[in-house]
């Protein structure tokens, strides 16, 4: 008969031998990883800066890893679906996020309600750079330059109308409008290209977008291009002044790229992860093509990611209060 020390102990026995073979079954999960097919959600639509980007690097990314790479654009509520989506993914691999300052910057100040956290809710894989926007005008509005553009708002209040595709987009038009004294009406759209289209097709006079889906556009001469959001001109449109050195004060905004995975992702799987795509951003013949659609590629660590996000959380935070942008 067996005592009760004796039960114990084969209890203690089983548990263990329970949660050794756990441990070995995680870590022959991640060991081999990957080894099928890798899901990259987008919280914009197919056209987007974001969404082309990321195909090209994608591709070199599933070649280094020997697995698919499938993107699953999301586009919506300001990127929220998607990023819930991914925030409930399993912490696995193969469910991964790439996303913006939208995402995971401003919507905590620009939402009333919102449905996962930017920090808690993710783990920082790489950041791959930054996508500078840029104003751009149909054809039709009679201003040349930023000056008589506010010049003719200030003309014409509440003429004007700016839509946007995402949070870069709306904090710029916001921003602008608070900057320069002017009033415009806002147009908000899911993403960039059917906005775009909607300002070629003359239904809405502007709106900031990020060169790579703008730039085609302007040198096509169906819109025309007035300055660039950030402090300084961009080497990826240099004749184009930043908006501050056209005349509109404390104006810097920028927007950003990275990978992300739903929280408690293993350390194993971020290192590999991390280590590809930076491989694959610091090639010169690979950041030079991304540089020609609109894109300042580089990268980092993910300790470095998490430290931006968090920091770019207090500068969106000013931005929006500064612009006077009521959550919604």
């Amino acid at each position: 008969m067996i005592g009760f020390q004796g039960i114990r102990g084969a209890l203690c026995a089983a548990v263990a031998a329970v949660a050794l073979c756990s441990a070995g079954s995680a870590l022959a999960q991640t060991s081999n990883y990957p080894n099928r097919t890798i899901t990259l959600v987008l919280p914009f639509a197919a056209g987007s800066g974001t969404d082309t980007t990321t195909r090209i690097i994608s591709q070199h990314l599933g070649i280094a890893l020997g697995v698919p790479i499938v993107i699953d654009n999301k586009p919506g509520a300001n990127g929220m679906i998607a990023a819930t989506y991914v925030a409930r993914a399993a912490p696995d691999g193969y469910t991964l996020f790439v996303t913006t300052n939208t995402t995971h910057s401003a919507n905590p100040f620009l939402l009333k309600t919102m449905t996962y956290d930017p920090v808690k809710d993710f783990t920082p894989i790489a950041r791959t750079g930054d996508l500078p926007f840029m104003l751009v005008v149909h054809p039709d509005v009679p201003a040349k330059n930023v000056a008589e553009l506010v010049a003719y708002a200030k003309a014409n209040p509440g003429k004007l109308t700016y839509a946007s595709g995402s949070s870069s987009a709306i904090v710029s038009g916001a921003t602008f409008a608070h900057n320069a004294g002017i009033d415009m009406l806002h147009v908000p759209y899911k993403s960039s290209p059917p906005a775009m289209n909607d300002v070629i097709g003359g239904r809405i006079t502007m709106m900031f977008t990020d060169v790579l889906t703008g730039l085609p556009h302007v040198n096509g001469k169906a819109l025309r291009a007035l300055a660039v959001t950030t402090k300084d001109r961009s080497p990826l449109v240099p004749d184009l002044p930043s908006m501050q050195e056209a005349g509109v004060p404390d104006f810097d905004i920028t927007s950003w790229q990275g990978y992300f995975g739903p929280a408690n992702l293993p350390k194993d799987i971020v290192v590999r992860l991390n280590t590809e795509i930076r491989k694959i951003v610091e090639k010169p013949e690979i950041k030079a093509q991304l540089a020609t659609l609109g894109m300042d590629a580089f990268s980092g660590t993910p300790e470095q990611l998490d430290a931006f996000v968090k920091d770019q959380l207090v500068l969106w935070e000013k931005l929006i209060k500064n612009a006077k942008i009521e959550k919604q």
